[in-house]
């Protein structure tokens, strides 16, 4: 029996670590694909909340972890101080999630800015300085395409954030999308509409009008009021309501999912003291993606080709992955009527931390292997 396949060292191997984090993305993929859709109306159960919140803590957990271990080691060529901020961001994003997931889930709560966004507003500070780190310790000498392409990439992305941020933008290009569902159906309603409201409207009010007048006059007072005095005569509101109860269904008078318990008090003045801060927290997260974005972009052509560029890729893909989530939630949330969150887009988050983890893991072993080398080179001349 081989020992070092059973040490600990070869279980947190690279091979080990990457393969798990790929595991975790296609099954959280799958997740996403099988139980995020829902019928018009319907909300997502609480276990699908709950199966979404543990695929994203979890991988951003790792994450951390992977980034804070490079962090601790002597021997990472890219820098300790760009690991701690990334895995700082790492660790934000997960009690940011935690947070999101108690307002949301446990509460019941869809505040416009929750305790949360605390921690997200850090994410993207440590992120964006630990990239920036990164592309500071490497010389950027990209040639005029490659800053054609970091332009054009700018370029696109603040148009889509422009077009996500503001409801106006979609509204002046709604002519060139698909109508909806209510503009399509707007002109069926309006000739059933007329037909039905013109006999309605004439039968009643002619033939009401010669009977009203002699019903007063008669001497009928006796024998109308017989059975019109239960239907007049003032009930109480308790003796309306036990002949309802007597049937014995008391079922569908209180329905199930309204027997929520309300939001404690502290959290509805938390809400409403940080509802001023909801236009400042959306430029400023739209801001940061563009910028996460440019960065990543710049990064990846920086590292292209070079010894430990394998890495920084995954990086820059976790960064465009989250990119990619943080835009679609806030097109939907903008322009979408009644979205919940959990949509199949979202699965983007997870893949972002994954993404951060495996870039983590390949540094990680690509700097072990590089200080192993010079180490065998050095007692070799001695």
């Amino acid at each position: 029996m081989d020992k070092s396949s059973s040490s600990p060292k070869a279980f947190f191997s690279v091979q080990t670590i990457v393969l798990s984090e790929i595991v975790w993305a296609v099954l959280a993929l799958l997740f996403f694909l099988l139980f995020s859709a829902t019928l018009p109306g319907q909300e997502h159960p609480v276990w699908y909340s709950f199966g979404t919140t543990v695929f994203e803590e979890v991988a951003y957990f790792t994450a951390a972890w992977l980034c804070f271990r490079n962090w601790r080691s002597p021997q990472i060529v890219s820098g300790r101080n760009v690991w701690l901020c990334i895995g700082l961001g790492m660790l934000f994003y997960f009690l940011g999630g935690l947070f999101f997931f108690y307002w949301e889930t446990v509460l019941g709560q869809e505040a416009d800015v929750s305790p949360g966004d605390f921690f997200y507003v850090l994410t993207y500070i440590f992120l964006i300085v630990g990239i920036l780190l990164a592309v500071a310790s490497r010389r950027l000498n990209l040639e005029l395409w490659q800053w054609g392409v970091v332009a054009v990439i700018a370029a696109i992305s603040i148009v889509i954030s422009w077009f996500v941020a503001s409801p106006a933008a979609a509204n002046a290009s709604q002519p060139f999308l698909i109508q909806p569902v209510a503009a399509q159906t707007a002109p069926a309603t309006k000739p059933t509409a007329k037909p039905t409201a013109k006999p309605t409207v004439k039968p009643t009010t002619v033939k009401a009008s010669p009977k009203a007048a002699p019903a007063a006059k008669p001497k009928s007072t006796q024998p109308i009021a017989s059975p019109s005095a239960p239907v007049v005569a003032p009930v109480p509101a308790a003796e309306q309501k036990a002949p309802e109860t007597a049937p014995g269904t008391p079922a569908p008078l209180v329905p199930v999912g309204e027997q929520k318990a309300p939001p404690p008090a502290w959290a509805l003045s938390l809400e409403e003291t940080l509802k001023p801060l909801q236009p400042y927290v959306n430029g400023y997260y739209i801001v940061c993606d563009v910028l996460l974005l440019i960065i990543a972009t710049t990064l990846l052509l920086a590292f292209w080709g070079g010894r430990f560029a394998q890495s920084w890729r995954m990086i820059a893909a976790a960064a465009f992955s989250l990119y990619v989530a943080d835009i679609w939630f806030k097109y939907a949330t903008t322009h979408l009527a009644n979205y919940q969150s959990g949509g199949f887009l979202e699965v983007f988050w997870v893949f972002s931390g994954v993404l951060f983890g495996i870039g983590a893991a390949l540094e990680h072993d690509l700097s072990s292997r590089t200080r192993s080398r010079t180490g065998g080179r050095r007692r070799a001349t001695s």
